[in-house]
């Protein structure tokens, strides 16, 4: 993800805690296939549309709301999670097969990607305690006799992706959640992991980040485990009693720093690639082991040290948390086929409709299918509202409303690992994708839950919020609009609006926006939850807890149709500009604190600010431009060079060359952070200048970033001018 980019790797800040019980009417609603709706009162004038146009735009999203059917998105979710499917595994290869048919039987076709991708998988994990006794620790999940899934088929090994294989032993070291600062503070306190085997907690970072930091610090190995504290009874009951994680749960998971096959940096891994050495890869160097909170309990019960512990450091295990080192020594064992088979074949799967006026121009939605188990929730959720947007969005072309641009429906393969299929195919059509494409729209985790979550560019978050007004929201009677309102606590009469976070990483959009610049919508229904990762990520678990009535998985396909189809249809691309300068301005704010904060009060930001009002100035222009040329037709011609001119703005925020010590990620406004993983950071070209104190880099950062925005206000003028 992230830099990091492991999987749907988070257990997500998206998502909050699980709200009021689904009445039994939905439940029935599910089993006969429709929806609840409401005709939202709604303008038929819509930015970029013609006022014909809006009104036959307005139809097919009416229309659309009947295609609802969450008795097929049930079906369609067990089927999927019948059984484990780890990318690189004949389990995979059967979801492959099944997406496959199901884009074939909606009647847009499939086509299959194939790419070869180091990949190593584990023959062998064990965790063992040797002192002050010698025990094995069992890395099973134990079995829920009322969830089959977790009975009838061998698990997936309690692994990390790209672990290093190794057989190390050592005094254990409790690290907290193993974060930079938590090793500043243990330096602090004169404790040391060299020569030893970290313990650290999931939570606040990517795990990635996790196995670095302890790597960068000298311990030979490291454990994870899930803390009740944020992933347990601590939170609410376990599983099967409650949706929580249980105490033999595990967090599986890759600690890979990096996007895409490590072997083939910024371009695909199709037959007779170059592949760089491992040595000059992002692969850690020792063995990671993930296990259960049941385990971590006999590994730090042990712990002794005469240095007191930082009062947040204690998490909600039934005693009194030691740092060590010692008395208690852990030996991990990880095995590996790296010298045997390390390379494996990922599948994406691809079904596309054509568009009938501009065909060149794409728009793409997608979803990983690959899983650390079942993966009902993550991502077989996704993958099934990407298959039941590509039926709906078919459906509508049968009845006449064709799709005026192309569209892509992706089931990606191996995101698990880092962000693979979705990378690999990025960088295998990135000059078509550069010039063409419009957005691209990610469905990642779902539908466990009632509570909405978005990040997104700030150029389609007006079109975003704007399709959630006009969808009935399952439980309640408004739209999807006010319930999130609503959980994002806003009043009635308050014109805030809710929050569309920026999107930094982490998931399958970062190939589109961290690499290309292609503006990304990412969004979901989630809830409290306990079972990411694990071998209980199933359809039990999603049909009891998550989705019961799998509306959840209808709503969020249709907003996937709207929006879609929102873009696609519209005479002029109806990105906003002037929200984008804005949200540009308070970005250039923060990093401006970051600067004063320094004592760099010579060093001035008001070139930069000047160049966004400049940006914000031109995009008012330009779009009063474009709702006077809508009055009218505009020619083909015209709309094509228009729309041309539209995408390249964005464009004007991506370096080639890309960020100091990440070439990779090239868009300068918002980058996974190097330090977390998880979280994003904004204006990362200046954040990082500042972050490595240097005064004359972050002059430079600053110019260069000003410099783009003129760039991205020169042309909107040109395309009012075009316009005209």
């Amino acid at each position: 993800m992230i830099a990091a980019a492991a999987a749907c790797v988070r257990a997500r800040s998206l998502w909050m805690s699980r709200g009021s019980i689904i009445p039994v009417l939905f439940t029935a609603i599910a089993m006969f296939g429709f929806a609840p709706h409401r005709a939202w009162s709604q303008s038929a004038s819509l930015p970029g549309y013609t006022e014909d146009g809006a009104q036959r735009e307005l139809q097919a999203e009416s229309a659309a709301v009947g295609l609802m059917a969450p008795a097929r998105a049930r079906a369609m979710v067990r089927e999927l999670s019948s059984e484990p499917h780890v990318a690189g595994t004949p389990g995979e290869a059967r979801t492959r097969d099944i997406v496959a048919r199901y884009f074939k039987e909606i009647g847009i076709g499939a086509t299959i990607d194939t790419y070869s991708i180091y990949m190593p998988h584990p023959t062998k994990v064990q965790l063992f305690r040797i002192a002050p006794d010698s025990v094995e620790l069992p890395l099973i999940e134990g079995p829920i006799a009322e969830d089959t899934t977790s009975t009838s088929f061998p698990q997936v090994p309690a692994y990390n992706g790209y672990s290093a294989p190794g057989d190390v032993s050592g005094e254990v070291v409790y690290v907290n959640y193993g974060l930079i600062e938590d090793y500043k503070i243990l330096d602090s306190l004169g404790v040391s992991v060299k020569g030893k085997i970290a313990i650290a907690r999931y939570g606040k970072s990517y795990r990635g980040i996790k196995a670095r930091e302890a790597e960068k610090h000298g311990a030979v190995g490291l454990i994870i485990y899930s803390d009740p504290s944020e992933d347990g009874y601590a939170r609410g009951d376990i599983y099967p009693q409650g949706p929580m994680r249980p105490w033999d749960g595990v967090q599986r998971g890759s600690v890979y720093n990096d996007n895409g096959d490590p072997t083939t940096p910024d371009y695909a891994s199709v037959p007779g690639v170059h592949r760089v050495p491992l040595s000059k890869t992002a692969i850690p160097r020792i063995p990671v082991v993930p296990t259960s909170y049941r385990n971590a309990m006999a590994l730090m019960a042990w712990l002794r040290s005469d240095v007191p512990l930082p009062t947040s450091w204690q998490g909600a295990l039934p005693f009194r948390y030691h740092l060590g080192p010692g008395p208690v020594r852990a030996r991990i064992v990880v095995e590996t086929d790296e010298k045997t088979a390390p390379y494996k074949d990922i599948w994406n799967v691809r079904g596309m409709i054509r568009g009938t006026d501009y065909p060149n121009e794409v728009i793409v939605i997608g979803g990983h299918r690959d899983a650390w188990g079942p993966g009902a929730a993550d991502n077989v959720s996704g993958t099934v509202t990407v298959l039941e947007t590509a039926r709906m969005i078919n459906e509508l072309a049968k009845q006449g409303f064709r799709p005026k641009r192309s569209i892509v429906f992706a089931s990606w393969d191996a995101e698990e690992w880092g962000l693979m299929g979705s990378t690999e195919y990025v960088e295998q059509d990135s000059a078509m994708l550069f010039k063409h494409g419009v957005a691209y729209f990610n469905q990642d985790m779902v539908a466990f839950g009632p509570t909405l979550g978005v990040t997104g560019s700030p150029s389609l978050r007006p079109l975003f919020r704007e399709i959630t007004k006009s969808i009935a929201d399952p439980i309640t009677h408004g739209s999807v609009y006010d319930v999130w309102r609503a959980h994002s606590h806003l009043m009635p009469g308050d014109t805030t609006q809710p929050t569309i976070d920026d999107p930094g990483g982490g998931s399958d959009f970062a190939g589109f926006y961290n690499h290309l610049g292609v503006p990304v919508v990412e969004w979901g229904f989630g809830g409290s939850q306990g079972i990411y990762h694990s071998a209980y990520d199933s359809f039990h678990w999603v049909s009891k807890f998550g989705d019961p009535t799998f509306q959840y998985h209808a709503t969020s396909a249709l907003i996937g149709v709207n929006a879609i189809m929102r873009l696609a249809n519209a005479d002029i691309l109806p990105y906003d500009f002037v929200e984008y300068a804005r949200a540009m301005r308070t970005l250039a704010n923060d990093a401006s604190k970051a600067v004063v904060a320094k004592g760099w009060n010579d060093l001035s930001m008001a070139e930069l600010m000047a160049a966004i009002g400049r940006m914000e100035s031109a995009a008012l222009t330009y779009q009063s431009a474009r709702d006077s040329a809508l009055l009218n037709p505009v020619a083909a011609d015209i709309a094509i060079r228009v729309n041309a001119q539209l995408i390249a703005v964005e464009r004007a925020f991506v370096r080639p060359s890309g960020l100091i010590n990440r070439e990779w990620f090239r868009n300068v406004i918002c980058a996974a952070d190097d330090d977390n993983g998880y979280d994003n950071i904004t204006l990362p070209t200046i954040t990082e200048a500042v972050r490595a104190n240097d005064r004359d880099r972050t002059v430079r950062e600053i110019a260069d970033l000003a410099q783009r925005f003129d760039s991205a206000a020169a042309i909107l003028t040109q395309t009012a001018q075009s316009l005209r």
